[in-house]
Parts: C-alpha cells; sequence; structure tokens
C-alpha cells in the first residue's frame, strides 16, 4: 500500500495505494469537514485546484445529517460527489475542542453535541462503526486529544488508554469487513501516537501501537498549546520509532513553514484548516510571503494576488477585485480567497515532491521554510 521511492535525510518521497487512488506524497489533505470545503467550494473544484486527498470529519457527519444517512445514499464518495480518497477522523479532536461536557472513561467518551446540547456517547467501536458507514478510504482511530499543558501522570493514562482502544479499533474493523455489506471493504484504519510534549510517553506509546502492524500511523495531540519547538522536538522524538514502511501523518498541522519541517522531520501526510480560514478572513499565501488583501494598498492593484500563481484566481482577477469582494461583504470573495489558498497548499507540496525526486529538498528548505511566513 505505502512504497518509498526516495529519502533526503529523513525526508520521504512516497506513494500511497487506496481503494479509490494513488497518493503521491509528502501529501496535504484538504479539509472538508461537513463533506464540504468551507468557503463554498465543491469536489469538482478540489479536482481543479489539485488536491490529491479529501479529509472529513467523523463527529460532525455522525451529528448531521448522520452516518447512517451517508450509507444509506451510497457513502461519502457518492453522497459529496467526490472520487478520490477521503481519510475521515475518528471525532477525538472535535470531542475535545468542541464539546463543553464531557466525561472519558475505559468505555468510551460521553458528551454534549455543540448543535443541540443532547447527550452522545461514542466508544472506539461507536467511532470505527460510523467511518465505517462513511466509506471513508482511511479511518482514524478514536483517541483523546489533550490540552497543553497537561500533568505527566493524567497523559501517561490517558495515552495508555489511548493504545487499548486502537486494538478495540483494529477488532471492530475487521469484525465489520468479516459479516460483508461494508461501504468501502478496502478501508484501511491508522494509528494514532499520543503524549502530549513527554519524550517518554511518546516514545513507549509508538512502540506500543506499532506492534499492531497497521497500515499506517499518525502523531496526534500537537498544535494545541505547545510551542513550535516543542512540536518538532516531539516528532523528532516519535518519528525515531514509526515504522519506516508505512505512512506517517501529522495531524492537524499547520503552516507551510511547519509543513516543510514536518517533511524535514519524516512526515507524509499532514492536513489543516488553515488554508481555508485564513483565506475566509483574507489572509492569503503567496511565494513571497503572507498578504491580507483587506489592506488599503491593495485597493488599486491591477495585479494578481501572486504573480508565481497560476490558480484560476490569480490567472483571471486582480487583487484591486478581490478586496472589492471581501470589503462589499461579496460571498465570492470567500470563494476566490479559500480556492487560491487551497491551491497554494496543493502546489507547495507539488514543489516538495519535485525537490525530493530532484535530490534539492534541503536547498527547498532553506529558501522557503521562514520565507513562507513573513507577512508582507
Amino acid at each position: 500500500m505505502f512504497e518509498v521511492i526516495k529519502t533526503e535525510g529523513r525526508a520521504r518521497r512516497g506513494r500511497f495505494t487506496t481503494p479509490h487512488g494513488t497518493v503521491e506524497t509528502p501529501v496535504f489533505m484538504n479539509v472538508g469537514t461537513q463533506a464540504a470545503i468551507k468557503g463554498g467550494l465543491s469536489a469538482s473544484d478540489l479536482t481543479a485546484l489539485g488536491c490529491q486527498i479529501e479529509l472529513s470529519n467523523t463527529y460532525h457527519l455522525h451529528l448531521r445529517p448522520g452516518d447512517e444517512l451517508i450509507r444509506e445514499l451510497g457513502g461519502l464518495h457518492k453522497f459529496m460527489n467526490w472520487s478520490g480518497p477521503i481519510l475521515t477522523d475518528s471525532g477525538g479532536f472535535q470531542i475535545f475542542s468542541l464539546a463543553k461536557l464531557r466525561k472519558i472513561t475505559e468505555e468510551g467518551t460521553a458528551f454534549n453535541s455543540h448543535i443541540d446540547g443532547r447527550r452522545i456517547f461514542m466508544s472506539p467501536e461507536d467511532s470505527i462503526r460510523v467511518q465505517s458507514n462513511l466509506g471513508s478510504d482511511i479511518a482514524m482511530a478514536f483517541d483523546e486529544c489533550i490540552g497543553l499543558p497537561a500533568p505527566y501522570d493524567y497523559v501517561r493514562a490517558s495515552a495508555s488508554r489511548t493504545a487499548r482502544w486502537l486494538v478495540r479499533c483494529k477488532a471492530e474493523l475487521e469484525r465489520l469487513k468479516s459479516e460483508g455489506g461494508t461501504v468501502n471493504p478496502g478501508q484501511m484504519l491508522f494509528g494514532i501516537n499520543q503524549g502530549a510534549t513527554f519524550r517518554d510517553i511518546r516514545v513507549e506509546n509508538m512502540k506500543t501501537i506499532s506492534e499492531l502492524q497497521l497500515p499506517g500511523y499518525a502523531i496526534g495531540g500537537l498544535a494545541v498549546g505547545e510551542s513550535t519547538q516543542e512540536m518538532y522536538d516531539t516528532i523528532d522524538a516519535t518519528e525515531e520509532y514509526m515504522p519506516k514502511d508505512r505512512p506517517r501523518y501529522l495531524m492537524g498541522v499547520g503552516t507551510p513553514s511547519n509543513i516543510i519541517e514536518g517533511v524535514y522531520r519524516g512526515i507524509d501526510f499532514f492536513d489543516c484548516v488553515m488554508p481555508a480560514r485564513n483565506g475566509r478572513h483574507g489572509h492569503l499565501f503567496t511565494w513571497d510571503g503572507v498578504i491580507n488583501i483587506k489592506n488599503e494598498k491593495h485597493a488599486h492593484d491591477e495585479g494578481p494576488i501572486d504573480p508565481e500563481c497560476t490558480c484560476p484566481v490569480c490567472r483571471s482577477y486582480s487583487r484591486a477585485y478581490l478586496r472589492h469582494l471581501f470589503a462589499s461583504g461579496e460571498i465570492l470573495g470567500l470563494r476566490f480567497a479559500v480556492a487560491h489558498n487551497l491551491y497554494f497548499y496543493n502546489t507547495l507540496m507539488e514543489r516538495i515532491r519535485q525537490s525530493l525526486d530532484e535530490g534539492r529538498f534541503d536547498a527547498f528548505r532553506q529558501r522557503y521554510s521562514q520565507a513562507l511566513s513573513v507577512r508582507k
């Protein structure tokens, strides 16, 4: 399923095969939380923007419209008319970030819906059943995401419980497949490493879950309050113990610089709401840094968002026009901004892959890692 084609230091150029297509890695997964990209983009737009994998959210789709309804309608691919690979996260992070009241036990997590307040219980088995109904190509294991900083003893106990939950997730997916009739018989399970920023807990947890020989592994629980250096140190500590022949996924990260530095540290998969969220607020990524299109200085600018960009927006519209759309409150402005940012991220990954193919990733990192974060 996963082939490492070439390496440069710890950076890896790979290829991952799924039931809905082959993915060239490193890759950025475009986040369509509720089976749609916020900002008015459709699945066909994602194809035009160079998306390889779409990511949707178990928690949100379970609550609305309901995973059983999506199953009834043929699964998530058919529901949103996306023919490429889909990854669904387990819902653990959303329970951490959205649920005002939650109670975690060995059996699972009870929480209040952020929509209507009703009490819901989700176990590892429940999460897998929901993801099976959605029919994603990659299902993420159910885990607990902990806000940082957190006490050492709690983190250790939580990471151990997450590892036990992973065993239950694996058993439930195997049971569902053995019974037949699943939406996607080729659905794969990725395990999630947890342990906050404690090196010994991360390493112990990674050693434990790698014994399950899953198709892929993720580093979770980062970008939730730690410093950037703490995040990189945690990746460094964990990566050494991740299986070399399986894809590595850094969950919920991040900026273009974070992605380049993650690739440098051996990561293959990334996702983040940042390009779409920042776009909706007028913050646009360019190969010369980040601009705020709402600034007055762009009012008379006839040039594109980025002269180096070949996205549909940059080919046809000016900074002045996009600024006007934002100033006028036109929804089209959000759509254009999100489209540009997603195209930028997907192109960033394409250029990273090309630099790895040509043996010049280190030079690429030196040129762009910090430059892409500069505010212009």
